[in-house]
């Protein structure tokens, strides 16, 4: 799909602010609301925009451990089962099938060492195939975005 210059600008407005009425877009933006709505359905439809989230203080919500785990799994033949199980853990964040040492790099968020500890020894060291995991605790979070760097130059 062919994105232009305004669909960038649509994107972009959306990444910062997601609630962001079609009004206020049309505005800025020199268009009709109504325009705006259709080239917002068009970029949800070809799958650019995939969800509206609101992004939440995990720390405040007694969430402020953040471990980042990587997995190696001992044959292919165990990947079905391990991203089975991934998928029905809230605790983890994301799961990235990576290069270089390990298979897939998790990002957890826990409420405690001892919650950390159990997700690790009891549940995904005890997934059959999983052979070794190495991970490294968070201290502080300096950086976390979903904002992609587009801009008007790439139209």
């Amino acid at each position: 799909m062919n994105i232009d210059t305004l669909d960038r600008k649509i994107l972009a407005a959306l990444m910062a602010a997601g609630r962001v009425k079609w009004t206020a877009l049309a505005d800025e933006f020199g268009v009709s609301a109504p325009a705006i709505a259709d080239r917002v359905r068009r970029l949800e439809r070809a799958d650019l925009i995939t969800g509206y989230a609101a992004r939440l203080n995990a720390e405040a919500l007694g969430f402020g451990l953040t471990a980042f785990v990587t997995v190696t799994l001992g044959h292919p033949q165990y990947r079905q089962p391990f991203l089975d199980y991934v998928q029905t853990n809230s605790t983890i964040q994301s799961c990235h099938h990576i290069v270089g040492e390990g298979d897939y790099l998790l990002k957890v968020c826990c409420q405690s060492t001892a919650e950390l500890e159990y997700l690790l020894s009891e549940e995904i060291k005890s997934i059959e195939g999983v052979v070794q995991t190495r991970t490294t605790v968070s201290l502080r979070t300096v950086k976390e975005t979903m904002v992609l760097p587009i801009s008007e130059a790439d139209a």
